[in-house]
């Protein structure tokens, strides 16, 4: 289903660096809208048929005067396809506690309520052995908001190619990508696996760098699939170049993951990931609200931006942590395979703790993340059984919040309610 209150699409979605996890590979714009006009137009494309005003909305919706509402209003921007609930919900049960422990970052103390308002915090749930035990919602945001996942997506990705794995749509992850999309058949993704994808490892030449006065693939890939909607945000797949041999090098390259959407699109059987993830995930979940997709393109046309643009309320992101903390099963039901969940959270390269199939390592032993741009994060901790949800809107270029967040998830973990 297609909900299309204005046109699709984003912008400077990954423009951050992250110094320890490298986050994404990108040279960020922190200066105002302003100084960034809107590019000349491409003969080469057909023109765009979103309003100006609306495009240049999308490209300052990161901007720290303006995020704290974008982040939870993106259906008021964007062209979205929703992802539908249905069946009973996964009641969560709770037992509310005060959180009642310090954490320690740059040679101070902190409380937790200290550390909600230091990193930007839109909302904040904490989950220890399947129980709710502290929830809160700022800057007008409630129960029913649906937030931004950004590259928090990228994991959803993941355990939408396990769902097809084991429904045999796809084979086996060491099939090369083109044995179901032939059309990257003329690029770099020709002779890639399935799996060297999954670990970022594709080697194709798409630098994850947002230099908008300066704009290369990445940056004018955004603008014309994301903000003008005037192509598909994986088409570049088709003819990109190889820069490293497949396998040999990990990069972070958004590219990567929607090729696994268009995968994902692919094997579905003429259905959409929208459709497929509320197949497959939400409806077995037990989503207690409808989530969506933004597109990059109107109905008919776009789709899914599989990389980066998810949406759904806090709760229901809580419901993947547990879901994934359960080894794939949701009050009851098998949703994702046990074994696909154990090895794509565990690091096969990349930076600091490392890197899975699109899943980031924590800082502490056997803890893994979901993250996204900004300060989206779904934290799991197999040793504690603690689920953590923070969705937060850092200011462009953030990092001191990225590291206290750190610092705070390592002693949510080790924290016990009393």
């Amino acid at each position: 289903m297609i909900h299309h209150p204005a046109p699709a699409g984003i912008l400077r979605l990954l423009s951050t660096l992250r110094l320890h996890r490298v986050f994404a590979l990108a040279l960020l714009l922190s200066s105002p809208t302003w100084a960034y006009p809107p590019p000349p137009a491409d003969p080469s494309l057909p023109a765009s048929q979103v309003e100006p005003a609306v495009q240049q909305l999308r490209r300052s919706m990161l901007d720290a005067d303006v995020n704290s509402l974008m982040f939870h209003s993106m259906d008021q921007l964007f062209t979205t396809r929703v992802v539908g609930r249905s069946g009973p919900v996964w009641l969560l049960p709770r037992t509310d506690h005060a959180l009642d422990f310090t954490y320690s970052y740059a040679g101070q103390t902190y409380t937790p309520e200290q550390f909600i308002q230091r990193t930007y915090t839109n909302a904040l749930l904490v989950m220890k052995d399947g129980r709710i035990v502290y929830e809160t919602y700022r800057n007008n945001t409630t129960e029913r908001t649906r937030f931004i996942a950004f590259s928090m997506t990228k994991s959803i990705t993941s355990l939408l190619v396990g769902s097809a794995l084991q429904e045999h749509r796809i084979e086996s992850i060491d099939d090369p990508i083109t044995k179901y999309l032939p059309e990257l058949r003329p690029g770099g993704y020709n002779g890639v696996t399935i799996r060297q994808i999954l670990q970022m490892r594709s080697g194709v030449d798409y630098e994850e760098r947002y230099d908008f006065g300066n704009p290369g693939v990445a940056a004018r890939n955004h603008e014309h699939a994301l903000v003008e909607n005037v192509a598909r945000f994986a088409d570049p797949a088709r003819t990109i170049k190889r820069k490293d041999p497949p396998g040999s090098v990990w990069q972070y390259k958004t590219l990567d993951t929607a090729v696994l959407g268009w995968l994902i699109e692919r094997v579905s059987g003429g259905s959409t990931v929208a459709a497929y993830t509320a197949q497959r995930i939400w409806e077995p979940l037990g989503a207690e609200a409808d989530a969506f997709y933004i597109m990059d393109g109107p109905p008919g046309v776009g789709r899914e931006f599989s990389g980066a643009g998810f949406n759904a309320t806090l709760r229901d992101f809580a419901r993947i942590g547990q879901m994934v903390l359960n080894g794939g099963e949701a009050n009851g039901r098998r949703i994702v395979p046990a074994q696909w969940l154990t090895e794509s959270t565990r690091p096969t390269g990349g930076p600091g703790p490392g890197y899975g199939y699109q899943w980031w390592m924590g800082q502490r032993p056997g803890s893994f993340q979901a993250i996204g741009l900004q300060g989206q994060y779904i934290y799991i901790d197999p040793t504690t059984r603690t689920v953590v949800v923070k969705l937060s809107y850092f200011p462009p270029g953030e990092m001191e919040a990225d590291k206290e967040t750190n610092a705070f998830l390592a002693a949510a973990s080790a924290w016990s309610p009393k």
